[in-house]
């Protein structure tokens, strides 16, 4: 069984892209609080969506620790929101765009995953065409609100075609 949490940043960038079916084949996504609302408030059809088993969840208090690392972080509401909900279900993996956010989770020992390799995931999977990720990907720019360097996604593009073999 393949659980989740998700920020905000993957439902918004998966919405945008037309991918959002990327995460169906995960049993479970809890989503806190507030990345719920701020979802609902920039793109409401991602929490819509009847394929994504989606799960609201009122976080529960953060550790010590978490805290601790939060606030050297600055991490926004929604980010301390979900690394709390991931302190609750620590076999599930954490979905995030957000880079301190990544950092927070990897240095408590959590499996982080964002929008572009759940895109990759989905070729590997088998859920998606090659061709079409990396027409997705293609459009990050033009299309999301996905923050990512040109010279950082041209890497990655060209990667996936030499290991896809799509030259």
């Amino acid at each position: 069984m393949t659980e989740a949490v998700v920020d905000a940043g993957p439902l918004i960038h998966l919405a945008e892209l037309g991918a959002l079916d990327v995460l169906a084949d995960l049993d479970v996504l809890r989503v806190a609080d507030a990345v719920w609302e701020e979802v609902q408030k920039h793109q409401p059809t991602a929490l819509q969506d009847a394929a994504l088993k989606l799960q609201r969840l009122a976080p529960p208090a953060a550790s010590a620790e978490l805290l601790v690392l939060t606030q050297a972080l600055l991490l926004d509401r929604g980010e301390v929101e979900s690394l709390c909900v991931l302190e609750a279900y620590a076999q599930s993996w954490f979905l995030t765009d957000d880079a301190a956010a990544r950092l927070a989770a990897t240095q408590r020992g959590y499996q982080v995953h964002g929008t572009i390799g759940l895109l990759i995931r989905s070729v590997r999977r088998e859920r998606r065409a090659a061709n079409d990720v990396l027409q997705r990907l293609r459009k990050i720019p033009q299309q999301s609100t996905l923050h990512i360097r040109p010279a950082l996604l041209q890497e990655i593009l060209q990667g996936l075609e030499r290991e896809w073999d799509l030259r």
